[in-house]
């Protein structure tokens, strides 16, 4: 997993960044929220630990940042800031998590692991692909291959449905009751309009 750690503090910031590559992560460290800007524009991360209080940008400004840009990457903020006004500014801005300095590296490892599992899940759920074929559950969009593929919202279902059960010989009944619904006042028509 590639972490980047935005860290001021530089005798923290070495021990986090070498206990991080102990566990086996692939880690890049930065003291400045600017050059945390330029290494995450340069290339996607798994995961973010970020001081709030760091030079040229903010920690809580970085995570609004890292959303803006639709990246979904949990978000862990590390911070002496320890009111309940700023734990919730923290999370309003974007970060997954917050754990409070000084903290113990066992939860932080834990809250990191929890953080790459809630991902895993996440995507699994999200994502589904067959191919270059690739359907978001989340956003609605369908592209193949570079090129994003317009969907009606129903067109959008039952394409879903159909990749759910890639491989199988699915009746009109079944397409009726998963994507328009059993209680709803349609015919076995409807699936033969939908050309």
């Amino acid at each position: 997993m590639r972490i980047l750690l935005v860290e001021d503090d530089r005798q923290l910031g070495k021990l986090l960044l070498y206990k991080l590559n102990k566990q086996y992560h692939q880690s890049d460290w930065v003291t400045d929220g600017g050059e945390a800007l330029e290494k995450l524009s340069a290339s996607p991360y798994d995961l973010y630990l970020l001081d709030w209080m760091v030079p040229t940008i903010s920690g809580a400004e970085l995570c609004r940042l890292i959303r803006g840009k639709q990246d979904r990457a949990p978000i862990l903020m590390l911070t002496a800031r320890d009111t309940v006004p700023d734990r919730v500014e923290g999370l309003m801005a974007g970060a997954d998590d917050y754990l409070v300095k000084p903290f113990d590296f066992d939860e932080l490892f834990a809250r990191i692991h929890a953080l790459e599992r809630r991902k895993a899940t996440e995507w699994n759920e999200e994502i589904k692909r067959i191919g270059n074929l690739a359907l978001n559950t989340r956003t609605l969009e369908v592209s193949r291959s570079a090129d994003r593929i317009l969907l009606t919202k129903r067109e959008f279902q039952l394409l879903s449905y159909f990749m759910t059960n890639a491989g199988r010989v699915l009746s009109r009944e079944q397409l009726l009751d998963q994507v328009w619904g059993l209680d709803k006042e349609v015919t076995l028509n409807a699936v033969d309009a939908l050309h």
